[in-house]
């Protein structure tokens, strides 16, 4: 077969063509966690805006005790925190350890296990805490079932992390991913340790740690 001689075909244009596809990369879930990032950011700080009215106007909190400010104000900070800040960083660290790597991500069912895991974690918080069921620590106020299912998509999170960087085809590790890697790390250590705690009931427990280092 002839070797084609044609001069108008550029260096770069040789090199994008041995690019990876973009179907060589799991986009399925990015969207995902992307789309309930503005979900959840609107309800969250909407929620914000609520409470933060019942200041100014204490009616707002209908007399019930799952609308009152001390019940509503807790909420308003997971889904911040956890469900707009949560899948945000999901969503981009799934993105990025892709992209950086040039590698799919490990297992797609895990995956998409942490996305389906980490929705529920926030469904349940928004059911339990305008209920009253809170650890009362701040931050880590979801009950020990809660904790437990979000320690465990968080352990998923981390191996689908992890696992894709172990396959890279990138002889270097970016460092972005460094960053997303610490940060895993040690909000898992913080969240295991700050939810030490004996179960005394399916929506009760006391903590195992006093305040001083809890905190």
């Amino acid at each position: 077969m002839p070797i084609s001689t044609n001069k108008n075909i550029k260096p770069w244009n040789l090199r994008m063509s041995t690019a990876i596809s973009s179907t060589a990369y799991n986009y399925k879930v990015v969207r995902q966690f992307a789309i309930m990032t503005v979900v959840w950011g609107i309800i969250g700080m909407g929620l914000g805006v609520f409470i933060a009215s019942q200041l100014v106007w204490p009616e707002l909190n209908l007399d019930l005790p799952w609308t009152s400010f001390g019940r509503l104000r807790p909420l308003h900070t997971n889904l911040v925190i956890f469900a707009f800040g949560g899948c945000a960083l999901f969503g981009t660290s799934y993105y990025v350890v892709q992209r950086t790597c040039q590698a799919r991500l490990i297992s797609d069912r895990l995956a998409a296990f942490t996305f389906w895991g980490w929705q529920a974690v926030i469904v349940g918080a928004l059911v339990t805490l305008p209920m009253g069921y809170t650890t009362t620590k701040e931050y880590a106020e979801l009950e020990w079932p809660l904790a437990i299912l979000l320690t465990i998509v968080w352990v998923a999170y981390g191996a689908v992390f992890f696992g894709t960087i172990v396959k890279r085809k990138t002889k270097h590790i970016y460092v972005g991913n460094w960053f997303y890697g610490a940060f895993i790390v040690v909000t898992a250590m913080l969240h295991i340790v700050n939810h030490i705690s004996l179960p005394v009931s399916l929506f009760k427990s006391y903590s195992a740690t006093t305040p001083s280092v809890s905190s």
